[in-house]
């Protein structure tokens, strides 16, 4: 199956014209929020919406049913959370669009900055009764840094939560943005009746299907049918969407797009309800893909030559098959299948024969793609997240950056018969981003040191070992929570310090361990002449 199956004709030759229409039909965006806000039950309730899925599955373990397509790993299935960003191609009104589920627990933080740099917009998740919580905050923070528009949806309003207006007011004080619902709820949080859509002042019904796995039945009603079925839920609703347009709360797409507005719109994903409006904002609100900056500031437009960047590999997706998937998103130009480009960093030529979409772990060869959408290319091992391939090889993007570990942790094999796997599982696990593996002649290559942002990421790596590598491991803590970048010409005179270790990345950097980070600035103070590199805020 293609990336776009409605596109007659040969592959190879596009207009400018073609290109950017083409452009123009896609949509890429992000799901973001503080976990358990509900973000892969709402990414499935959008296949579903979409025609995708036949059925949900976002209930675990209930009568059978299979787990969020989104969370096709064991471990994300055993404990219910999300641990890496996963990709689903959805089909809605003639337009193609990318949905990016990302982890929403600061371990994994990396994994979800790297989705944020290949979206053009996010769908920020509350939940009705949490409101902003601390890890929505920080990926907030990171979107206005990018620029990314901001579409909010407040979830499970079928549940107890906040009034409606006190949401808005805390979204607005958080970030800045101010809220334009195009939605309002009907009833107040856990009492959910339907939807008021202001834009036409019409009535949305919802009725549970049972178990809420196929869509909510919706009954449309005018203003006057719905006045005399919900009596004075409908009236406060009226009133308060009153007050909103009083208040210059109505959606505005220039200031939206300006990042100084966000449209609002209200769900229960869990009952499929709601969901049809925010799939529908993916085709009316959220930006087709832009024009990007690379590394030397140097803008390419949509409709230049192919150039994509890779932000995340991923092993195990087929475990028949033990392949690696290099996830890239097009920036410019089409990619047809056969095409010959170039990897900036390495600057070796390759032809891209085997590629494919994804849908969770599910995937299908793809003949061609265009800007906005994300690709897998099968097998490139040579391929790193952050490389760039383009058709010239002269593109380069921004690299994407290195986050600070602060857990630090040897590794060995239980059984060292199973060496090989030993290995060949850290090399995949490191490939992935999932840890860092680092080692230094002291330590040789038998028991290296991951190091992690956050300690779950060690439960990642146990587990994955385990199940997929045949190589069970154990730990043993280090008592390191501070890394700084170093260059070779330094790296002696941290080497010569008792309480500092010098290791080296696959990608061959050099790491200085510290204690903490008083001893980091003691070590500066008697050294300044050795430049200590800061890396990236350890998590958002």
């Amino acid at each position: 199956m293609s990336a776009d199956t409605q596109t007659p004709g040969p592959t190879t030759s596009h207009t400018a014209a073609q290109v950017l229409a083409e452009a123009g039909r896609r949509r890429t965006v992000a799901v973001i929020s503080h976990p358990d806000a509900g973000k892969s039950t709402l990414t499935e309730a959008l296949a579903l919406h979409a025609n995708a899925l036949r059925e949900a599955g976002h209930v675990h373990g209930r009568s059978g049913r299979a787990g969020v397509v989104t969370d096709w790993q064991d471990m994300e299935k055993q404990r219910g959370i999300s641990i890496s960003s996963a990709v689903l191609q959805l089909s809605h009104r003639g337009q193609v669009i990318n949905v990016v589920d990302t982890p929403g627990h600061a371990d994994f933080s990396e994994d979800t900055y790297r989705a944020l740099t290949a979206v053009d917009a996010v769908i920020m998740l509350i939940d009705a009764a949490r409101g902003m919580e601390v890890q929505t905050r920080k990926l907030f923070g990171v979107c206005k840094q990018r620029g990314l528009p901001v579409i909010t949806v407040v979830n499970k309003w079928d549940r107890p939560g906040q009034e409606a207006l006190q949401l808005l007011d805390e979204v607005e004080t958080v970030t800045g943005l101010k809220p334009t619902p195009i939605t309002w709820p009907v009833g107040i949080a856990g009492d959910f009746r339907g939807l008021l859509e202001r834009h036409n002042g019409g009535y949305v019904k919802y009725t549970k299907a049972p178990g809420g796995a196929t869509l909510a039945l919706e009954e449309r009603m005018s203003a006057e049918q719905a006045a005399e079925l919900e009596g004075s839920s409908w009236q406060t609703a009226l009133e308060e969407s009153d007050l909103l347009s009083a208040t210059d709360a109505d959606h505005d797409e220039a200031l939206f797009l300006a990042f100084e507005t966000t449209p609002v719109y209200f769900t229960a994903a869990v009952a499929n309800t709601g969901v049809g409006q925010v799939l529908d904002a993916l085709v009316d609100v959220a930006p087709m893909p832009r024009d990007h900056l690379d590394q030397a500031g140097k803008t390419h437009e949509v409709t230049s030559d192919f150039s994509a960047q890779v932000f995340k590999t991923q092993t195990g997706m087929n475990p028949a098959h033990r392949d690696r998937l290099a996830f890239a998103r097009i920036h410019s130009g089409v990619f047809h299948r056969g095409m010959t480009v170039r990897d900036n960093r390495s600057g070796r030529p390759m032809v891209l024969k085997h590629v494919q979409t994804v849908f969770g772990a599910d995937r299908s060869t793809v003949d061609v793609a265009y800007p906005g959408d994300v690709i897998g290319l099968v097998n490139a091992r040579h391929i790193n997240v952050g490389d760039t391939l383009s058709e010239n090889g002269r593109v380069a993007y921004p690299p994407l950056p290195v986050f600070a570990p602060e857990h630090f942790r040897t590794v060995r094999p239980k059984d060292l018969g199973s060496g090989k796997s030993f290995r060949q599982g850290l090399r995949e696990l490191d490939a992935e981003g999932v840890v860092r593996v680092l080692t230094s002649d002291t330590r040789g290559h038998g028991e290296p040191v991951l190091s992690a942002v956050g300690a779950l990421q060690f439960d990642v790596v146990q587990h994955r070992m385990t199940n997929e590598f045949r190589s069970a491991v154990t730990f043993t803590e280090l008592p390191y929570t501070t890394a700084r970048i170093v260059n070779a010409a330094d790296a002696p005179k941290l080497r010569a310090r008792r309480d500092i270790e010098v290791l080296e990345d696959s990608d061959g950097l050099l790491f200085a361990l510290f204690s903490d980070d008083w001893r980091v600035r003691n070590f500066e103070r008697d050294n300044p002449e050795v430049k200590l590199e800061k890396l990236v805020a350890t998590s958002i």
